[in-house]
């Protein structure tokens, strides 16, 4: 439960507080309903995923992946902004890159299932998109995979490299592209031509 500053009246959160309203809101069921959660806004905690997926709490790595698991399971993105909501708080936190990152993949029945590194796990697919951003200077791939609702993790490199070697080229709206199948769906990585180059 937030805690009011009896001084100046405002709404001060901590992560203890904040992971306790978790526990009872998850009390034992799969994910918690955040979208459908509209508690009131408390201000930012001091609370950072990082690129490689560690999270933060006033600078210090969160040492306990009980903990991490806990907080990742109400992480809502609202717009480009990250909020950990329970039915009675909103608080503001800061994430690098992605929520998530994608650790890992197994190939089943012709189908990409991807690991994060919270233990989500994920079919790529219609529903579940593999989208590739490449930085507009250095050309670097970034690729990304949609976990649940509007939240990606990004594909580790190990990963991104075994999906290279899956990889294949197909015609896309007349321009062949080098990239993965999953679930039926072609997800284009980089035009075929520069492959060659």
């Amino acid at each position: 439960m937030a805690k009011t500053n009896q001084s100046d009246g405002a709404v001060t959160v901590s992560a203890e507080s904040l992971a306790s309203s978790a526990r009872a809101a998850k009390a034992g069921r799969g994910l918690p309903p955040v979208e459908d959660w509209n508690p009131p806004f408390c201000g930012d905690l001091d609370m950072r995923i990082a690129r490689d997926g560690t999270w933060y709490y006033l600078g210090t790595p969160i040492g306990r992946p009980e903990l991490v698991r806990l907080f990742s399971t109400i992480i809502r993105r609202d717009g480009d902004d990250y909020f950990l909501v329970t039915p009675v708080e909103k608080v503001g936190i800061t994430v690098d890159d992605a929520p998530f990152v994608a650790v890992d993949f197994d190939v089943v029945d012709g189908a990409l299932q991807f690991t994060t590194n919270v233990g989500d796990t994920v079919v790529a697919g219609a529903d579940a998109p593999i989208r590739v951003v490449r930085d507009p200077k250095t050309g670097e791939p970034a690729p990304y995979v949609l976990i649940r609702r509007n939240l990606e993790a990004l594909i580790d490199r190990k990963s991104f490299y075994r999906l290279v070697d899956i990889g294949e080229v197909s015609d896309v709206a007349g321009v062949d592209w080098f990239g993965v199948r999953s679930s039926g769906q072609f997800f284009p990585i980089i035009p075929a031509a520069e492959l060659e180059s």
